[in-house]
């Protein structure tokens, strides 16, 4: 992999906007929301960590962080995704380095965790884990999984950012 991850700079909106449509385009757990959620996430001030794949000046790749809030109050919680890659590209290794740099920066700032909702055998050499004191109405609770950066792990609800709908 030759790709340089690097935060999100004005101008590259519409190459993000354009990954992250290819990367979810007819995939069966979405419902195509994925690019236009990434495009509001920024509007609103909530994408608190946006990084891309570059390669060749080709943005390849993206990954969101915004924050998220806790039932219980738990501060400096964060969603991750969407993570994206073009799909020629898929099964290099380009989005694992995009969540990597992103739970690193995370940790830079000091946050609590993070959260994200996706497949457990992928997100788990991340260290996520389901937590059943957690929980994201609606899809199966598996899938819903957490990683401790400090303090305890929280419990209740979690609800994201507004651009999630």
């Amino acid at each position: 992999m030759s790709v340089a991850i690097r935060p999100e700079r004005a101008g590259d909106e519409r190459a993000i906007h354009e990954v992250v449509r290819a990367a979810f385009d007819g995939h069966p757990h979405s419902d195509g929301s994925e690019p236009t959620i990434v495009d509001a996430l920024r509007a609103d001030g909530d994408l608190s960590i946006s990084l891309v794949a570059e390669d060749g000046g080709a943005i390849v790749g993206h990954v969101a962080f915004s924050p998220v809030a806790i039932a219980d109050g738990g501060e400096g919680w964060f969603g991750l995704g969407p993570v994206a890659v073009m799909p020629p590209r898929q099964g290099e290794g380009i989005g694992a380095a995009l969540i990597e740099r992103g739970l690193a920066l995370l940790r830079e700032r000091d946050a609590a965790g993070s959260v994200v909702l996706g497949e457990p055998d992928y997100y788990g050499r991340f260290d996520f884990a389901h937590d059943p004191g957690l929980a994201f109405p609606g899809p199966p609770a598996a899938y819903f999984q957490r990683l401790v950066m400090a303090g305890n792990a929280p419990r209740g609800v979690v609800t994201y950012a507004p651009a999630f709908g």
